[in-house]
């Protein structure tokens, strides 16, 4: 069974991203938290009793293809007409386009249920929201009116169309053709392949957001362009005609995430598929820059979800399972192993992580939306670049520690997490594509060394360092060992990101190749410190809430307390490997010839 977590949600919404303050912006008014809660609970009701339960079921029996056709996993089309009818796709999006017109911050909850409760079905929400995104953003208007209400409905859904058999995260090497025909329409020719939920049968169309190159276009990223592609052709009245000219003709078989349908994608093998061009020639990665930033924050939100259904059913075997005496002799009778000291330190550690992460991406998301809708328009521009620079952080780190903590939650289960009907591995084998698709981590550690800390020398670093060292004087003026622990390593946190980013700063130009070396530990040394940030002050609240709800305040403290002495204290040692130890040094020390 999958419980949503909805008041560890609350509690990071209200006190943590200041979900009063976003309630307070230009048209979120109504965003208040009987809103919030209402809405995650009717979420919490959809995942756990409608897509939790098909989980299983979709690892086990995955989508199918024959003869250029995918069926979904069983039970997986009705779920889906379930999510549709009741509004799950337009949570975040306008209401002018018949969304809900909700803040992110309240929609990011949602999508941490929807990921939490089924993985692959969620992927196809998590497509379509980045081809909204971009439709709104680059779409011309008649485009917007034809297309984003029928995605925000669910009768459609959305891909994005980059990878090709030659061209995996360097797009310079894009092939895929688009020929004007004179009309306003291309004729698409190539291949696509990696197409998430690219043909499937629960909905009446897909609509293919594809990268392709015109016949004048110069060489390179700068000569690609984004074509409308869909499945079916749409008639001037909304309505659907004829099938057009893309084919899937294979599925992957894949590791995890089995429910998804990973389809390779043909285009014009019949004359040639019509698309529409969005927005202005080769300019079409721009646009595509804007799905993709909207899927890496969704993928974040993918670690953060299966990150939780693993701690949940760790934790549900550790109570039940009995396995030897205690290691201090208060019992002659074995007991279950959640009393044992180290399977406590896992299973913290998997609390610990999953809190931190969860808290860092909410509060991105109350920047986003500060960005998106606050009246001073230099208040926009701040929070706009303090979003930019935790969204490489949100997908690269907390799909990371996914990882370590579906990883954890198999080895709680000892044995019988390497049996497959514990369920505990397909968890662990879900997330693993989570760091590599979207940008792997390495991808996302580059963006934030190049086009987040080189770009402004290191001034939106700088405004969070400045923030933690504000909380650092706040925790230092509390009495206990929660917070002694918790001041002494988040300011060594604070010290060893800060010496980072100055050394990424002072050596990026001339010396890249040392930088860069470093640059997922910096990574994940800038998602250990804002986590612990985020579980500082969560600190602090609990302790000054305690007594009105004794149990769940406590429980923060002492997560809060163990983040500080078995997380952040990693913080050194990545300043180390980065900076101490000049890790472009180590690294590079080996010619490829000597591997």
């Amino acid at each position: 069974m999958y419980h949503a977590p909805i008041k560890d949600m609350l509690f990071a919404m209200k006190e943590l991203a200041g979900l009063a303050d976003i309630a307070a912006l230009p048209g979120f008014e109504d965003a208040n938290e009987e809103t919030a809660q209402a809405v995650l609970e009717e979420a919490a009701k959809l995942c756990g009793e409608v897509l939790a339960p098909l989980n299983v079921e979709g690892d086990r029996n995955p989508s199918s293809w024959k003869n250029g056709n995918v069926t979904a996993s069983p039970g997986f089309k009705d779920a889906f007409r379930q999510f549709s009818e009741g509004g799950w796709q337009g949570v975040q999006h306008p209401a002018e386009y018949e969304g809900q017109g909700l803040p992110k911050l309240i929609a990011t909850p949602c999508v941490e249920m929807l990921n939490a409760s089924n993985l692959s079905f969620a992927l196809c929400p998590l497509l379509t929201d980045g081809a909204i995104e971009a439709l709104l953003t680059a779409g011309s208007e008649a485009q917007k009116q034809r297309f984003v209400p029928k995605l925000i409905s669910g009768e459609w859904t959305g891909t994005m169309n980059l990878t090709e058999p030659q061209a995996g995260s360097d797009l310079a090497l894009v092939r895929t053709r688009a020929e004007p025909q004179g009309d306003g329409n291309y004729r698409i020719f190539g291949t696509k392949i990696f197409i998430t939920w690219g043909e499937h049968d629960m909905a009446k169309n897909i609509v293919h957001l594809v990268l392709a190159r015109t016949p004048d276009a110069p060489p390179g990223v700068k000569g690609i362009s984004l074509f409308i592609v869909p499945k079916f052709h749409v008639k001037a009245d909304g309505s659907l005609g004829e099938r057009n000219d893309v084919h899937c003709v294979s599925i992957e078989h894949k590791l995890g995430i089995k429910a998804s349908p990973t389809a390779v994608l043909q285009f014009g093998d019949h004359g040639g598929a019509i698309g529409q061009l969005i927005g202005e020639e080769n300019r079409g990665l721009e646009y595509m820059f804007i799905m993709m930033n909207a899927a890496r924050f969704a993928v974040g939100m993918q670690g953060v979800g299966v990150s939780d259904r693993a701690y949940q059913k760790a934790v549900e075997y550790a109570r039940e399972r009995v396995q030897s005496r205690p290691v201090d002799g208060s019992a002659r009778e074995a007991v279950t192993i959640i009393h044992h000291p180290d399977v406590r330190r896992m299973l913290s550690t998997m609390r610990a992580l999953t809190e931190a992460s969860r808290a860092l991406a909410y509060v991105a998301a109350a920047h986003c939306d500060i960005a998106h809708r606050h009246p001073n328009g230099a208040k926009r521009a701040e929070h706009q670049a303090i979003y930019e620079y935790l969204v490489p952080i949100v997908k690269g780190w907390s799909t990371e520690l996914s990882i370590d903590v579906t990883s954890l939650g198999v080895q709680v289960h000892g044995g019988m997490g390497f049996i497959e009907e514990t369920g505990a591995a397909q968890y662990y084998r879900d997330a693993r594509i989570l760091p590599i698709y979207e940008g792997t981590t390495a991808i996302q550690a580059n963006d934030l060394v190049g086009r987040k800390t080189l770009r402004d020398s290191g001034a939106v670093a700088e405004r969070l360092l400045s923030g933690i060292g504000e909380t650092v004087s706040a925790l230092k003026k509390q009495n206990g060992p929660a917070f002694r622990s918790m001041a002494t390593q988040l300011e060594a946190g604070q010290r060893a990101l800060t010496s980072v980013v100055e050394y990424v700063v002072k050596h990026g130009q001339h010396d890249p190749n040392a930088v860069f070396a470093g640059s997922v530990p910096y990574l994940k040394l800038a998602g250990i410190v804002l986590g612990g940030w985020q579980m500082a002050r969560a600190l602090l609240v609990a302790s000054a809430k305690k007594s009105n709800d004794p149990s769940f305040y406590e429980a923060k403290i002492a997560t809060a307390q163990f983040y500080a002495e078995h997380v952040l204290s990693q913080a050194g040692a990545l300043e180390t490997a980065i900076v101490s130890a000049k890790g472009g040094e180590g690294v590079l020390a080996l010619s490829a010839e000597q591997f």
